[in-house]
């Protein structure tokens, strides 16, 4: 996820994303500090599959929203850009057109890729719980899932699990191996 970080306020994060240089650059201002977002086509695949299965759910469900990687929020004074999101319309009736929208989303799922930090990933974790979103980190390289629910213990889930959307996507199911499929 980061390749440099560079300290500053959430209002000179604000400013600075807005800037010429960074038109086409992602970032997350995460603990004080500016992280660009880079991620691997690995990830990215990964992300694009658990995102395809959430809108077909959403087809049948019309529930709220869902963003890619390229859709940030704003958590717990922190701004973020998960892989994959999802924004319930009880939430917010409207998809926002803020670079970092002014809530929470329900769901975050962060798939790891090699340039992501553990420091970075436990405060996201935190803060996402925080704020009452359910949280998945995907784990390409262990084929793994971590569910981070508010008030529950973490689970860890393998290829032979199903994951599920809880009171967020209620009926949602997903087979962990379809993720990691291709």
């Amino acid at each position: 996820m980061s390749v440099q970080t560079q300290r500053m306020t959430v209002e000179a994060f604000d400013q600075f994303v807005t800037l010429p240089q960074n038109a086409n650059r992602l970032f997350e201002y995460i603990g004080g500090e500016v992280v660009e977002v880079v991620s691997n086509q690995v990830a990215s695949q990964i992300a694009a599959r658990i995102s395809g299965f959430i809108f077909i759910y959403l087809l049948n469900n019309d529930i709220g929203f869902i963003t890619g990687a390229d859709g940030g929020y704003r958590v717990s004074g922190e701004r973020y850009i998960p892989d994959v999101a999802f924004v319930s319309k009880v939430k917010q009736a409207e998809i926002s057109n803020e670079a970092y929208g002014p809530n929470p989303p329900d769901l975050a799922v962060e798939v790891l890729s090699p340039s992501n930090l553990a420091p970075e990933m436990r405060l996201k974790i935190g803060n996402y719980l925080a704020a009452g979103t359910l949280v998945w980190v995907v784990d390409p390289d262990t084929k793994t899932v971590e569910v981070y629910t508010p008030g529950k213990r973490a689970r860890r889930l393998d290829v032979d699990d199903t994951l599920d959307g809880g009171d967020v996507l209620p009926g949602f199911e997903l087979a962990v191996k379809d993720i990691f499929v291709g």
